[in-house]
Formats: structure tokens, C-alpha cells, sequence
């Protein structure tokens, strides 16, 4: 089994996450250079975080159109595993494969601490490990959090259960406390918060090695 881990300029926690996968997990990785096209042999693809070319359009605006994401839709909509961490879930939902929209937290500063969770894994692909309703807690970091959507598409996702994880004390004003997202299929996650920084007692916890090591079992 190997792991693809997404390379964008800007990008800066695609080590985070191949440190994590391969020293926690013990699961082999193939970094992707946002040029490439070539996903054969990959059994999952993680966006990671970052700041894609920078972000200096809007958060994934720019990354969406990267060569690299093409084969990733393709990928993903054959039923291929696919997880999106903050930068990465602003790529999701710019793609599509997500709906909805990251905007700017409300009150409009860089948020950086450990923030409490509850999940709901559903039919999640990368959840399997975790119990309904279980609280953990998962380091946030990022300026544009915000999750929104239309009322009528949120009552939408939270009917097909497709709200996997709620900040339990809402820090940047998303619509239903809405920390991650999956796709009908349960195959793609895009979560703010950042599994591989929970994968390790001395560097944050242990709270999101379950969610990597998914890929595992």
C-alpha cells in the first residue's frame, strides 16, 4: 500500500504528513508534484496543508486547476480514498468534490491551538476507527476556516450525514460547527484541523493516528 501526498508550491505540512503516515503508520508514501498526472499504484491521495501557490487569490482557488488534481477527481470518483487537510479541504470544496466554501474566521485573525471535536464518522472512509459522538482533540491552524453553505444544503448534508466532525467550542464561526466534511460516498474527507499533528504523545496527542491509520486495516 502507498500513500500519494500532494506537493503545491507554498505547500507546508506535505512532510508533516509523510512523517506521520510512514513513522506512526508505517505506510510508504510517493510525494505528487502538483505537475504530475500519474496516480498509478496509489491506494489514497492526501492534500495536506499549506498555502497553495500561496494563496494569493483565494485559499485552493489556484490549486484546483493543477494537473495533479485532475487525475485526483478521476481517482476519487472511481472510489479512491481521498483526505484534504485545511488547505486541502479549500481545494476539495474549490474542486467540488466538496461543497461549499472556506472563508475568512470571523473575527478575522489566524487561529493556532488545540481545539475540541466531536465525531460522527458515518459512512466516512477515514472514520472507521472512531465511535459516534467520541470527542478528541485535533490542532487547528488557519486564517480561513469558516465553513458556509446555503441552510437548505446544510440541513442537506446533515441528513445524509455527511457532517463527520463539529468543533464542539466553535472558534471561527463555521455554519453547524461543521470541522470536516465527507462526500456521499464516505471516500473523500476535507477537515480543517490537522490529523498528523495528533499522531505522536510528545507533539500533540494521539487523537488523529486513528484517522491515517484507516488506511491500514
Amino acid at each position: 500500500m502507498t500513500i500519494g501526498i500532494v506537493v503545491f508550491p507554498g505547500s507546508n505540512c506535505d512532510r508533516d504528513v509523510r512523517w506521520a503516515l510512514e513513522g506512526c503508520v508505517g505506510l510508504p508514501t510517493r510525494f505528487l508534484w502538483h505537475e504530475e498526472r500519474d496516480l498509478s499504484g496509489l491506494d489514497a491521495v492526501v492534500i495536506p496543508g499549506g498555502f497553495s501557490y500561496g494563496d494569493y487569490l483565494r485559499c485552493g482557488a489556484i490549486a484546483r486547476f493543477a494537473p495533479v488534481l485532475e487525475s485526483v477527481r478521476l481517482f476519487a470518483e472511481a472510489g479512491g480514498a481521498v483526505l484534504g487537510i485545511c488547505n486541502g479541504f479549500q481545494v476539495l470544496t474549490e474542486m467540488g468534490l466538496l461543497p461549499g466554501a472556506l472563508t475568512r474566521n470571523a473575527r478575522l485573525h489566524f487561529l493556532c491551538e488545540p481545539t475540541p471535536l466531536s465525531v460522527n464518522p458515518g459512512n466516512c472512509r477515514w472514520l472507521k476507527g472512531y465511535s459516534e459522538a467520541e470527542a478528541i482533540v485535533l490542532p487547528i491552524a488557519h486564517g480561513e476556516g469558516r465553513y458556509q453553505c446555503e441552510s437548505d444544503q446544510l440541513a442537506e448534508l446533515e441528513a445524509n450525514a455527511q457532517v463527520v466532525l463539529r468543533y464542539a467550542c466553535n472558534p471561527n464561526g463555521s455554519v453547524g460547527d461543521v470541522a470536516g466534511l465527507t462526500n456521499a460516498g464516505g471516500n473523500v474527507l476535507g477537515l480543517m484541523p490537522h490529523p498528523e499533528r495528533a499522531c505522536d504523545p510528545l507533539t500533540g496527542g494521539l487523537d488523529g493516528l486513528r484517522l491515517l491509520a484507516s488506511l491500514s486495516n
